[in-house]
């Protein structure tokens, strides 16, 4: 018989051991043993604000630099005015069951007034894009002499990379972090003998900018283009400080002369005003001057730890510990993902990639800023892929699904933020489109809260890009318990819901209420009578965030004590919303009919919403969905892009299936070198760990580090499950510290042989907790503030 005991310890913080402190450098070190040839060998990093990849040249470095806020464009007017009035035509339509003929009329009256995003190209139109803010070169001057002993690491435990080579007898060291302090990157230059340090200093951008140099800074002032007018003014300063030695000027770079060491300071700026999202804050070189003012005497060692410390704070909050493999001892990561592919055993590895996901996190996105967009926020383009925008039908979402669950909670205030704002911009597309209350916001967006369809119907006209940003202030609340939060946020809920409200239409098959029209995105269907298309009415993915969001409201009523007649009127409606249906072949239809998919195994796999994000569908509360949603997973297979197999982790892990889960994580692991875009295939991770879309898109690595957190804790059945998806390979032995769970609980545990053998819950809320561990469920009260240990 299994014997349980509790005793409640007294604490207000949750303690690391100090092993952890201590972790195997195999999980908290991306390393490589040459220089990035390209952008995703580079190492990344960032403090929310400004972002910078080392490639580690021992001949001309690059430091490509970004900054979160630099985007070309600005507001527009992209919503048709008149499109409301074809809303009725194109429903009739879809009612009658024309809709081949709904969605030529869609394309041509409910799409983007004007030239939309550029089909997202859309960097010299005003939907704009995000853009690379340049590049520093520090040019070797004794670089056609041999370099020995060459190393390159990122250490994701203290937020900075490092390289290191051998030359003329002496040892270089180039290291470099982003300042979670300072708002500044520093980079220190430093030799093992005097005047080692030889190097000119260059800015470079390929347009839109100027570069000078003065007595000791170099000086990057631009303007991008917003459409045909002038859009976002931007600056950087580059200043080196040397130890020994001399700086010199030329008319665009400086030259460092005989120092031992120097250490540089980076700071950047526009003039984004990040509380009105428009092109009012003060001059760019102004700005970065007064960063630089701000560190005038603050030594490099006293930066970087001040630095490392606040990043910690957020780091050192979750960490997995798995067994360590002797044999990946100073291997590069690339060798070890090459190794691991091959079947090789690397427990660390999972743990890296884990660790390196919530690295990127911490790295961009900083509460009171702009969110993590597609690229997170580095990228050396200026005309980054899909705009490197905030794409609303998964991709941003994924963005922030380890945010919760991993106790960076604070970190997805972006977010929140961000959806906040959409609702003023998105009753205006509400009521040009729909005549609609609410708001929406469908498939894209941009830091001018661009609401309206995109430009082509196929993909443009999904109606809830905005209702799904609503679960995660809902999921917030869950987490934290945060009343004040939901209190300041409900509002958003309230008219995302009121415009779902407005849409709804009753088909006449069944006499269900439906959205209409929208689509599944990107995907498409075939009719019985041959017919490819994508407009429809009632897509599931809609009908379940609608659920979801309905009851979100409902639930959200009761504990403010507000809007209570308005939660009867969503009570009502619920039971007549179109339900998850399965199909003929046994899985879940995508669609209201039960029409073939045009591609089988596309990677949006939308219809499975319900079973994550959202909970509705359960393998304790609704088997029978469950299992339609495993056949749906097998129809789909476990191909995709680099999201989708992260996604796809997700799925089976909330359906208990940890082993196939880590299928979908090993494939997510796959070394890959190439860089072109391609949509029906892929996935994978480059030599650097960012995620091989390909392109590079960040959020299969934020997706992949979720699906790694729902494999040791789930919380959405309204209790704790502790390992509810762990693979047999990792059964051995482990340990995570710092969980987040549903109800404000925030779990550490230890497991052997695939059983937990301890666990502490921390309480941040009160109130009574129910966890399952080992198969048996228990309950006991909780006291805010403090924790308690269950010896198994």
């Amino acid at each position: 018989m299994m014997h349980f005991a509790v005793r409640t310890i007294a604490t207000t913080t949750l303690l690391l051991l100090t092993g952890v402190l201590h972790a195997q450098r195999a999980a908290i070190t991306v390393v490589f043993d040459t220089a990035a040839k390209v952008f995703t060998e580079s190492l990344p990093l960032g403090n929310g604000r400004m972002g910078a990849m080392m490639y580690g040249s021992t001949g001309k470095e690059r430091i490509a630099l970004n900054e979160i806020s630099l985007w070309s464009g600005g507001e527009q007017d992209a919503d048709s005015r008149e499109a409301y009035q074809y809303l009725k035509p194109i429903q009739d339509l879809l009612l009658a069951g024309k809709n081949r003929e709904a969605q030529a009329l869609l394309q041509k009256h409910f799409i983007a007034k004007g030239e939309g995003s550029g089909f997202g190209s859309g960097a010299n139109v005003k939907y704009g894009c995000y853009q690379a803010l340049g590049d520093l070169f520090i040019e070797w001057k004794d670089s056609a002499m041999p370099v020995t002993e060459y190393t390159r690491q990122l250490d994701l435990e203290n937020a900075k990379a490092i390289t290191r080579f051998k030359r003329n007898g002496q040892q270089i060291k180039e290291e470099l972090f982003a300042d979670f302090v300072n708002d500044i990157i520093w980079i220190k230059l430093s030799s093992s003998g005097k005047a080692g340090i030889n190097a000119r200093l260059s800015l470079y951008r390929k347009e839109h900018a100027t570069v000078t140099a003065n007595a000791n800074q170099l000086i990057m002032q631009g303007e991008l283009p917003s459409g045909k007018e002038k859009g976002m003014r931007f600056a950087s300063v580059v200043q080196p400080v040397i130890k020994d030695g001399k700086i010199t000027a030329e008319e665009n770079a400086l030259h460092i002369e005989g120092a031992s060491a120097c250490w540089i300071k980076i700071a950047a700026a526009t003039n984004f005003n990040w509380k009105t999202s428009q092109l009012t804050a003060p001059d760019p070189l102004a700005q970065c001057l007064d960063y630089l003012s701000a560190t005038k005497a603050m030594q490099y060692a006293v930066a970087e730890s001040k630095s490392a410390a606040a990043y910690q704070k957020y780091f050192n909050r979750c960490r997995w510990q798995m067994p360590a493999n002797d044999a990946v001892s100073g291997l590069t990561t690339i060798q070890r993902l090459i190794r691991y592919n091959k079947g090789e055993q690397d427990l660390e590895l999972p743990v890296l990639y884990f660790n390196f996901g919530r690295y990127l996190l911490i790295s961009s996105s900083r509460p009171g800023l702009l969110p993590a967009n597609l690229q997170g926020l580095w990228a050396t383009e200026y005309q980054t892929p899909w705009n490197g925008d905030y794409h609303l039908n998964i991709n941003i979402q994924m963005n922030y699904w380890l945010a919760e669950t991993t106790n960076l909670s604070s970190l997805a205030e972006p977010l929140h933020r961000f959806t906040k704002d959409l609702v003023i911009p998105g009753e205006k597309t509400a009521k040009a489109y729909y005549n609609a209350k609410g708001w929406v916001a469908h498939v894209i967006s941009n830091p001018w809260h661009y609401t309206s369809p995109g430009e082509g119907a196929g993909w443009g006209s999904t109606l809830t890009g905005g209702a799904w940003l609503c679960e995660h202030i809902w999921e917030h609340y869950r987490f934290t318990k945060d009343t004040a939060f939901l209190r300041t946020y409900f509002p958003v809920l309230k008219g995302a819901a009121q415009f779902l409200q407005s849409v709804l239409i009753r088909e006449p098959k069944h006499g269900w209420l439906v959205t209409a029209p929208s689509n599944s995105p990107e995907n498409t269907y075939i009719t019985p009578d041959g017919f490819h298309g994508q407009t429809a009415m009632g897509p599931t993915i809609d009908m379940q965030i609608c659920r979801e969001l309905f009851n979100a409201c409902i639930h959200a009523s009761a504990i403010l004590n507000t809007n209570s007649d308005w939660s009867k009127e969503l009570q009502q409606l619920l039971p007549q919303l179109a339900p998850d249906q399965v199909g003929a072949a046994g899985d879940l239809n995508e669609w209201l009919d039960d029409w073939k998919d045009a591609e089988p195994q596309h990677r949006h796999v939308s219809h499975l919403y319900g079973l994550h994000p959202y909970d509705e569908i359960s393998i304790v509360r609704t088997p029978e969905l469950a299992k339609a949603a495993r056949k749906t997973l097998a129809d789909r297979g476990d191909g995709g892009t680099g999201w989708s197999k992260a996604w796809k982790i997700n799925f089976w892990a909330r359906l208990g299936d940890g082993d196939h889960a880590l299928i979908l994580l090993n494939q997510l692991l796959k070394p890959v070198t190439r860089m072109g875009i391609v949509m029906s295939g892929g996935g994978g991770t480059y030599a650097n760990l960012f995620c091989g879309h390909p392109p590079f898109q960040i959020d299969g690595n934020f997706g992949g580090t979720a699906g790694i957190a729902e494999m040791l804790i789930q919380s959405q059945e309204h209790y704790i499950q502790l390992l509810p998806a762990l693979p047999a390979a990792w059964s051995g032995s482990g340990s995570v510290k710092g969980l987040c769970a549903r109800g404000g609980f925030v779990v550490d545990m230890e497991w052997k042989e695939g059983k937990v053998t301890g666990c502490k819950i921390v309480s941040h809320a009160g109130g009574e907790c129910k966890i399952m561990v080992n198969q048996k469920l228990i309950s006991f009260p909780t006291i805010k503030g403090q924790s308690k240990k269950i010896n198994l």
